[in-house]
């Protein structure tokens, strides 16, 4: 599993991260995943966690998504700024 850097961010006003699914990403399920439910009834939601975790500065951090319609985003915070995976 690769470790990323500040360095490894996409310049401009929104940062993102490019990374090798799943090689470069950490699986860690919660209870949800490992029962097959969904974190919401819908399935859709501004903040739902993932079972992925990426190695982010030393630390594993909780990959989120957030689906509306046909559209997700995947992220993850580091001191309040938003990072996107792509």
């Amino acid at each position: 599993m690769k470790e990323f850097k500040w360095s490894d961010l996409g310049a401009g006003k929104y940062c993102s991260v490019y990374v090798d699914f799943p090689n470069d990403l950490k699986e860690v399920p919660l209870w949800h995943h490992k029962a097959g439910l969904q974190q919401t009834q819908s399935g859709y939601g501004s903040k739902l966690a993932t079972r992925w975790k990426i190695h982010f500065e030393g630390k594993l951090w909780r990959i989120y998504a957030t689906c509306f319609s046909n559209a997700v985003s995947h992220w993850f915070t580091v001191k309040g700024r938003t990072i996107y995976v792509n």
